[in-house]
């Protein structure tokens, strides 16, 4: 680029040049043009002179001088015009050196671009190459992986039938043992046994109270029974109707309006006065009774993320109280001074439907919308619950229940039949082992199961049925009576010794009373 650089410098000295060049040629023109004047009014002068006849002639020595002048300022002007003439063919001749020097440069720098192309597209080439290469690698990898993951599966399987090989001996010999044992308790214990059964399984039926049915068109989710059977409670949408149960009549007594959305659960305290509820609003309330016989809210727990579904209570201290919610967690609430949440279970990955405690009140059982049952048990140590075992089940349920502490019952989703789980002895988990046969069909949850364990009765609903159930000491299951609704959505309670079925149901829009009587 430095020849350019040079030339630049003799356009800039060129271009100097001209300037004063134009200068020297206005100033020639100028004298010229004085001397033109001159010349014309000494013409005009002498032509003057000429026609007056008394002006004398022109002198030869001013035509002379003049004429000198004339020539002077001709040869000043050729020699500029020469002069520009050959700066202009300089700057030409400087103007074409530039384009070409231009030309060559841009030549070289096309040249120096395409060998830097060449060698980038080399190398993109060859890390292609080595890309190709390794991505081969990896395949092979791959496939030598999926093999082996594949033959590890195939070993898991071979084991896992194996294990359930196994699983299904050690039941049949279970079973087998538990009917020895069975056996030989019915040919010791032959008499007490024939007496409890004659007791356990006689024949009985719920009869309806026809004119004793009242109108509710709100829809009834919850409703529960004090211990007297005294006091009926009713959720209906978001409100709890209050009623006095009196000579087996209802009648309204109060109406509580704390709860901003449905109340889907309610349950009394059978040793203090008062009840609790849970609502889709997330809360739980505690009520009791003032001085004037009017329920009031005492405190209300705040914890769950979403509808409460389910509520137990321990009671024997009545200090405990379990919530299964649509948040899929379990919450324990503590009594101290105030009502306080302990503890929260988070095994289950859907809605928690269903809730049972055992008589020891040292055992939970819940179930849900994730088709799994857990069994959960409170630490001696240190109190707190633990969950010990998970059941997985082929079909989800809504409503599960003790029998007594190594034995419960569990309905799945739409089946005509119910589940039977028991303890085994020798490894302290639960086993199913039968099935009830039952009425139903598809099914709405809450209405929980309720065993009545003085009359060794079994509440069960399956779609329109509800399915009343006798116990006895063998855990033996004998269905009794099929009550049928004209819809699935029925919602009800069993008082505690077991005397009346009260129901609601969106088919008849009452709510029912059904007294039992012994056939």
């Amino acid at each position: 680029m430095k020849p350019l650089m040079v030339c630049d410098q003799k356009l800039s000295d060129q271009f100097s040049f001209n300037r004063i060049s134009d200068k020297l040629v206005k100033t020639i023109n100028y004298i010229k043009q004085l001397s033109n004047q001159r010349f014309q009014k000494q013409q005009e002068q002498q032509c003057s002179h000429q026609q007056r006849n008394q002006l004398p002639q022109i002198s030869l020595s001013d035509i002379q001088d003049e004429q000198l002048n004339n020539q002077f300022v001709d040869k000043i002007t050729f020699f500029m015009q020469s002069s520009i003439e050959n700066q202009v063919k300089f700057n030409k001749e400087c103007l074409n050196q530039q384009l070409e020097m231009q030309s060559a440069q841009q030549l070289l720098d096309n040249e120096k671009e395409k060998i830097k192309t060449k060698k980038l597209e080399e190398k993109i080439k060859a890390k292609d190459l080595q890309l190709e290469q390794k991505n081969k690698e990896i395949q092979s990898q791959q496939k030598l992986i999926n093999e082996l993951k594949n033959q590890s599966i195939k070993n898991i399987k071979e084991k896992k039938k194996l294990e359930e090989t196994i699983r299904a001996k050690d039941l049949q010999l279970q079973s087998q043992n538990l009917q020895i044992q069975q056996l030989k308790q019915i040919q010791t214990q032959q008499p007490i046994i024939q007496s409890s059964s004659q007791l356990i399984l006689k024949p009985f039926t719920y009869n309806i109270i026809h004119n004793n049915s009242i109108r509710q068109n709100d829809w009834c989710y919850a409703i529960a029974i004090n211990k007297d059977c005294s006091i009926v409670l009713a959720g209906c949408n978001s409100e709890i109707k209050v009623f006095e149960f009196k000579q087996e009549v209802l009648k309204k007594t109060q109406l509580l309006i704390e709860h901003q959305d449905d109340v889907n659960t309610l349950i009394f305290m059978n040793k203090s006065n008062h009840f609790i509820s849970g609502s889709d609003d997330k809360s739980i309330i505690i009520w009791s009774m003032n001085q004037s016989n009017q329920w009031i809210c005492q405190q209300k727990l705040n914890g769950h993320n979403n509808s409460i579904y389910c509520l137990v209570l321990n009671n024997n201290t009545e200090d405990l109280i379990i919530s299964g919610s649509r948040d899929k967690t379990i919450k324990f609430w503590k009594k101290q001074n105030q009502w306080l949440c302990q503890q929260t279970i988070t095994d289950h990955t859907n809605n928690v439907l269903g809730l049972s405690l055992n008589q020891q009140q040292n055992k939970v059982i819940s179930c849900g919308d994730d088709k799994q049952i857990l069994i959960i048990e409170q630490s001696q140590q240190d109190s707190k619950w633990i969950v010990i075992q998970k059941i997985m089940v082929e079909t989800y349920g809504y409503r599960i229940c003790f029998i007594n502490d190594n034995l419960f019952t569990f309905q799945p989703f739409g089946i005509e039949q119910m589940h039977v789980y028991e303890m085994n002895n020798n490894n302290n988990q639960y086993l199913k082992t039968k099935d009830i046969l039952g009425k139903g069909g598809y099914d709405s949850f809450l209405f929980p199961q309720q065993h009545i364990k003085s009359k060794y009765l079994l509440v069960n609903k399956i779609g329109k049925y509800v399915n009343l159930i006798r116990t006895n000491d063998n855990c033996e299951f004998k269905t009794e009576q099929y009550i049928e609704f004209k819809s699935s959505a029925i919602y009800g309670c069993m008082s505690d010794d077991a005397q009346y079925l009260i129901t609601w149901d969106n088919g008849s829009y009452e709510i029912q009373i059904r007294k039992y009587n012994e056939i």
